[in-house]
């Protein structure tokens, strides 16, 4: 006799959730110990004494640090100090630092599993992280002497620090506010995760091609070992896609065949700030079950061979593959699933390792769904609870809208996700099941409250009716959560007032509130402007624990805003850093740049409402406007320094030729020797976390334009503004807040108001007014650049067309009005000591956002979570 396999039962589910076997006795993220009949803990395995010896303690001084870096460079690298460059040292001292890290991580873990608190998990499709070394060291408190440590090894921290690869894991603003709320929560000793994907190619390396249009290459971020991950070999899921579900009694079905693939974690330390508190953000890679097909090698069929593991593993290759191909919509659809699920897997695993009842899951457990990313945890939930758990129906809707909370970060109706019923239908079956379960309940619902009304049914259904029919995940993601939030005051009434409007009809406006966005003061004043950090903690008298966890000590700097001594401490700070990018601009672009020239920034992903066409052609009037003038009248103009930085969508045509456009005028107006003193202008190529840290100290000026209404908040203007540079802005968003906290007088605004917007369309569509007519200074800003003065015009004619024809953004009518903004702050800037002050003023009135104070929004008004601290 021997085993033998059935090829029938292959893809079929084994054994339910309920009855699986734990696969392991205890892992780093799980079990307590076990106590004896007193009450006492047992030692799980081995000698007590021998293991606790052995047990590491945190290197804090000189010697022991660089004794852990030798250790690592001979044993982790396998090199020594003869052959060891810049790359390996700086691998060493990163291993060194999150063996720190792993001290900390070892302990907060098991004292949540120890202590049970209600803990909540934040899932983002995008964490983006930036640079890794410095920020723990600065969170650790040890990065003098790590500094110390490594030039007695006889290498340079900063120099090393530029060796580390930004972690490609995002794309912009949403990314990057994870990972502040990361940051924050392990600052403030929150108990909370983050779960994303590990992305083996993140968001593109951006280069720029000889006629200024944007390439795009792999960004290979994994290209040298990540030291700050930690691999889980022993932490894998299951996850399946395709086959077929058959329905069975009570709401229940079986979901079998298909294929399935493994879904393994990797974790990252997130270490508070002057605090043990280490907190974890797992991503996961898709791997496949089976990763090689023998059978098709030995037929000759190498090609084969290797397709489901080729398959398993795209899952995880790429940060949102471009969606304008079926292939590339299937395989988004099933990175948002393989990553929720694996996810949710994990959670409810852990919850269970509690061994309280499922009723009880949400006093434990808090999943916060960064925008409609996420969406499909909520069937994904009901799944494991109807058909694993066998939970009734009702109950498992009851404990799953207790536990989602739904933060949305858009208004614009074309941004909200939906998925065709085919796609899904043949890549989830078992999920589209619920979903039409979910819908129906829902809608005889909402029938009973509003009877009759089919046009309000036929909104608020999570099916769009058409060809093919739609799943709206915003809906979904709002009927499935306890609560739904915007990131700013406007935008969170805008959510209110239009896309989510019939949902406060129907459940009521409590449910929908506002939580306004934040920001690391560690990373974005510490971290990235030391100087400033520096001033202001000897100004202060503070340690800077002091206001780094408390930004609001901040207003401190107020009653020395008038002090001749204290404004030239603060302008030379300023200065270094102006000195430090134009540094950075000419190492890498090679162009020599004014650092007494005001510098003017704009930096945010190339998007139409963003308006970096509105910049660019503010710029070009600004050029014609200096062409035209005298040179003695020339003599009297502030000089001006523009930057752009940004990516464009692949995909994004119009965004892609805005970059063209600004790559070309700047190459005519540096050039340009009646003008090139008083104007100049540079896009700096693959922007990320790291570029920000160098542009926002420096920054004069930022622009933050967006058309009114469109802007669910912005983190970059915070960022700019707790560095003391000056706004402008729309009113639109955080500017509108941040204008509330440093008063009007510190921002410039222009443009229309929200409530106009609408009627401006309006008007646009049917009462079309021709634009020489409408607003001559823009009209012959186009016409100079369909002339074929930054090169050649016809290449323009699409961008241009979009502010002639349609102006969904409304150029041409906020383009006087901005033009003017642009004229007050070349006026304001002339006075430098009332501009220092207002720039101190603006840094000291940011205490409002500090990620911190979100986060403790979050975790009291929302997820109901209580800081507990590591002793």
């Amino acid at each position: 006799m021997t085993s033998t396999i059935d090829p029938t039962k292959i893809g079929q589910p084994t054994k339910t959730a309920k009855t699986a076997q734990r696969r392991h006795v205890r892992t780093l993220t799980g079990y307590t110990p076990e106590t004896d009949a007193t009450g006492k803990e047992k030692w799980p395995v081995g000698d007590e004494k021998v293991w606790k010896e052995g047990i590491p303690a945190l290197t804090t001084e000189v010697p022991s640090i660089t004794k852990s870096i030798v250790n690592h460079v001979h044993t982790s690298l396998a090199r020594q100090a003869y052959n060891l460059d810049n790359l390996g040292a700086y691998q060493a001292a990163a291993l060194s630092a999150r063996d720190n890290l792993l001290v900390n991580w070892n302990e907060t873990q098991l004292h949540y599993s120890r202590k049970t608190p209600k803990r909540a998990y934040y899932l983002s499709l995008e964490f983006l992280m930036g640079r890794t070394l410095d920020n723990a060291l600065l969170n650790l408190g040890m990065k003098e002497k790590y500094q110390d440590g490594i030039d007695r090894l006889g290498f340079n921290l900063e120099d090393l620090l530029d060796q580390e690869r930004d972690a490609g894991l995002g794309n912009g603003g949403l990314g990057r506010l994870a990972a502040c709320y990361l940051d924050s929560s392990s600052s403030q000793e929150l108990p909370l995760w983050g779960y994303g994907l590990r992305y083996k190619y993140g968001i593109f390396q951006q280069l720029i091609a000889p006629d200024g249009s944007q390439l795009e290459a792999p960004d290979p971020w994994l290209e040298h070992d990540n030291p700050w991950e930690l691999p889980r070999t022993d932490v894998t899921y299951p996850i399946r896609f395709y086959g077929h579900a058959e329905r069975l009694d009570g709401m229940k079905a079986i979901w079998s065949g298909g294929q399935e693939v493994v879904a393994m974690a990797y974790d990252t330390m997130i270490p508070g700030y002057d605090t043990k508190t280490t907190n974890n953000l797992r991503l996961w890679e898709s791997k496949p079950k089976r990763g090689f097909d023998l059978q098709s090698f030995n037929a000759g069929d190498y090609e084969r061979a290797v397709e489901a593991s080729n398959s398993a593993e795209a899952i995880t290759s790429v940060l949102y593959p471009n969606d304008h191909t079926t292939f590339g919509k299937e395989l988004r659809l099933k990175q948002q699933y393989f990553w929720t699920a694996a996810s949710l897997a994990d959670i409810v695993r852990r919850f269970k390792n509690t061994d309280k009842p499922l009723s009880e899951f949400p006093d434990y457990v808090a999943i916060q769904l960064n925008d409609t990313h996420p969406t499909l945890a909520i069937p994904e939930l009901m799944r494991i609870l109807v058909d694993e758990e066998d939970v009734p129906w009702d109950k498992a809707w009851e404990i799953t809208t207790n536990t989602f909370f739904f933060t949305n970060h858009t208004v614009l109706p074309e941004a909200l996700e939906k998925w065709p019923v085919p796609l899904m239908e043949n890549l989830l079956p078992r999920h589209m099941q619920i979903i039409y379960d979910i819908n129906l309940v829902f809608l005889q619902a909402v029938e009973r409250k509003f009877p009759g009304d089919k046009e309000r049914l036929a909104r608020m259904s999570l099916i769009e009716e058409g060809f093919p029919k739609n799943v709206r995940m915003a809906n979904l993601a709002c009927i499935g959560s306890r609560k739904v939030n915007g990131v700013a005051e406007l935008h969170s009434e805008l959510v209110r007032a239009t896309i989510m409007k019939d949902f406060v009809d129907f459940y009521g406006v409590s449910k929908f509130s506002n939580v306004t966005n934040g920001i690391t003061p560690r990373r974005w004043l510490d971290q990235c402007n030391p100087g400033l950090s520096n001033l202001i903690s000897e100004t202060l008298k503070l340690p800077k624990a002091a206001f780094l966890k408390d930004l609001t000590k901040l207003e401190g700097l107020l009653e020395h805003a008038e002090n001749p001594a204290f404004q030239k401490k603060w302008a030379a700070v300023k200065q270094s850093n102006k000195e430090r990018l134009a540094n950075y601009v000419e190492t890498t672009l090679g162009f020599k740049v004014n650092t007494r020239a005001m510098f003017d920034v704009q930096i945010k992903r190339l998007h139409e409402y963003k308006r970096q066409t509105l910049n660019i052609m503010g710029v070009i009037h600004r050029y014609l406007t200096l062409k035209d003038m005298t040179p003695e009248e020339r003599k009297k103009v502030n000089p001006k320094v523009v930057f752009f930085a940004g990516k464009a969508a692949p995909g994004y045509y119009i965004a892609k030729l805005t970059i063209r456009l600004i790559v070309n005028v700047a190459r005519i107006i540096n050039a340009d020797p009646d003008t090139k003193d008083l104007l100049s202008l540079y896009f700096l190529p693959d922007y990320s976390v790291s570029l920000a840290e160098i542009l926002i100290p420096a920054s004069d000026i930022s622009q933050h334009i967006s058309t009114a209404g469109t802007e669910a908040s912005g983190t970059s203007n915070m960022k700019f503004c707790l560095n003391g540079g000056l706004l402008v802005g729309t009113v639109d968003g955080a500017n509108i807040e941040i204008a509330e906290e440093v008063g009007e007088s510190n921002v410039f605004f222009f443009g229309h108001l929200t409530p106009a917007v609408e009627d401006l369309r309006y008007q646009h569509m049917y009462h079309p007014v021709p634009i020489e007519q409408k607003c001559p200074p823009l009209a012959r800003v186009l016409n100079e650049v369909a002339a074929g003065r930054f090169g050649d015009g016809g290449v323009y004619e699409p961008l241009l067309n979009t502010i002639r024809n349609t102006d969904y953004y409304l150029l041409t009518e906020d383009f006087d009005s901005y033009i003017q903004a642009l004229k007050l702050v070349d006026e304001a800037y002339q006075d430098r000591t009332e501009w220092i002050k207002k720039s101190i003023r603006t840094t000291a009135k940011m205490g409002k956002f500090s990620s911190d104070r979100a986060i403790q929004d979050y975790a009291q008004e929302y997820w109901n979570i209580e800081s507990t601290k590591v002793e």
